[in-house]
């Protein structure tokens, strides 16, 4: 099997050139896929195409990132329906330096044979001058064939527009592909399905201008290719990564590993399968034995667990991962006295709290009263009841005995308290003071 039939099983061909699995299979490729540093981390959509160079790497290629610093400048218009807000050069620089740290985690950089690399398309398209872009580059353009293009078009078709700023982003990517393949022998340009046409444009950029005679590392020129993968969507048709909370981040101060791993298990049935193939490494044989047991038992969310399991410890490590799972089992039950205030505080974050005095706990403060100030039973006759009925925890403890009283040892840290009435009805109680 070569990368492009590991791809295929996969589900990740949305299209690619003609002759391309072939070249592959004979062949050791450079290879690369650009990261606009738009934010200061990289996103879960963002894991496809870097699992994409990773993938290539495993089969003996060559990954080139690229870290747009120059393209960053100026946005790339596909799937967006309006401008993009541009950014100051030291907020794109502030960017980039989150991106290659997180980079470094998937790519492996001290290779012997086919080391990866990350790139700074500053380095070129900051330097050199307009009318030699426009004259070098922009003359193999039409513009006939630019507003042919489908980001474009919808673009056009909007109140607002596109500007001549974010037109001229298909030149610069084509660009950025001619120098990689005369810098490095990059020969093929990976990326997301809505890349297709500006991957085109500098495969034909390509041999436009160097279809002739030999390359700049000797040999004969040959020609550039591309591999496009599906754009990820949920089987509801929500754009995938998004959530109530906004875009799911790979950086833990941005998404923490306890609501990435969330993110994770809370995954369709639907679509559990396909995530499995496009972000983890599991095997064929792997990945079957799972979607026979969400056939079989869905309710045991086998699949789900793994999914989380596998890109959580891949993003964040294995000490996150144990952490997360640690978190999660509260959730279904488990002690709150091993987590640290704040992993309580992460896993309780959308539930309603309320905040007491600490003297109030240093006196022994009624658990009746104590539900009551906390929202979670309306009157100290219902407190008294729910636990007669055996139906109050404290921190995951049942209550048994109505006249117990809270104080400060039954603190998380001496900062909270987890209270909960039946199976999933929490409080949070933060301590003051």
């Amino acid at each position: 099997m070569n990368v492009f039939d590991e791809f295929e099983w996969r589900g990740l061909v949305y299209d690619a050139t003609p002759g391309l699995r072939e070249l592959l299979d004979r062949e050791k490729l450079t290879a690369y896929i650009g990261f606009d540093p738009t934010a200061a981390s990289l996103h879960v959509g963002s894991l496809l195409p870097i699992l994409g160079l990773a993938r290539l790497q495993r089969f003996g290629h060559s990954p080139i990132a690229i870290a747009g610093g120059g393209t960053g400048m100026i946005g790339d218009p596909s799937g967006k329906t309006q401008e993009r807000q541009l950014l100051s050069k030291e907020k794109i620089e502030e960017n980039l330096q989150g991106i290659k740290a997180q980079l470094v985690r998937f790519l492996d950089f001290e290779a012997k044979e086919n080391p990866a690399r990350v790139v700074n398309n500053a380095d070129w398209l900051a330097v050199i001058p307009m009318v030699d872009f426009l004259r070098d580059v922009g003359k193999h353009f039409t513009v006939n064939a630019m507003l042919a293009k489908e980001s474009v078009k919808r673009r056009l078709e909007s109140e607002d527009g596109i500007s001549f700023t974010e037109l001229s982003y298909m030149l610069l990517q084509a660009y950025d592909f001619l120098v990689l393949y005369d810098r490095y022998g990059c020969r093929l340009q990976m990326g997301g399905s809505d890349q297709w046409g500006n991957i085109l444009a500098g495969a034909d950029l390509i041999r436009r201008l160097r279809g002739e005679g030999t390359s700049e590392l000797g040999g004969q020129k040959k020609l550039a290719h591309g591999l496009v993968f599906p754009l990820v969507t949920t089987s509801s048709g929500v754009k995938f990564g998004k959530t109530e909370a906004g875009a799911v981040w790979l950086d833990p101060a941005l998404t923490s590993p306890f609501r990435f791993y969330q993110f994770w298990i809370n995954t369709d049935d639907r679509d559990v399968v396909h995530y499995l193939k496009s972000f983890t490494w599991l095997s064929q044989q792997e990945i079957a034995e799972l979607e026979e047991k969400v056939r079989a038992a869905p309710q045991e969310r086998e699949a789900q667990k793994r999914l989380a399991r596998e890109v959580t410890g891949m993003v964040h490590g294995e000490d996150a991962l144990a952490k997360a799972e640690r978190a999660t089992a509260v959730l279904f039950g488990a002690e709150v006295s091993a987590l640290e205030p704040r992993e309580v505080s992460d896993v309780f974050a959308d539930v309603p709290s309320t905040e007491i005095p600490k003297a109030r706990l240093q006196e022994g403060l009624p658990l009746v009263d104590l539900l009551v100030t906390a929202g979670l039973t309306p009157s100290k006759g219902e407190a008294r009841r729910a636990i007669q009925g055996g139906g109050i925890y404290l921190n995951n403890l049942r209550m048994a005995e109505e006249k117990r009283a809270v104080t400060t040892e039954d603190t998380i840290g001496g900062e909270l308290i987890v209270l909960r009435k039946g199976r999933k009805e929490y409080r949070l109680v933060r301590v003051a003071g």
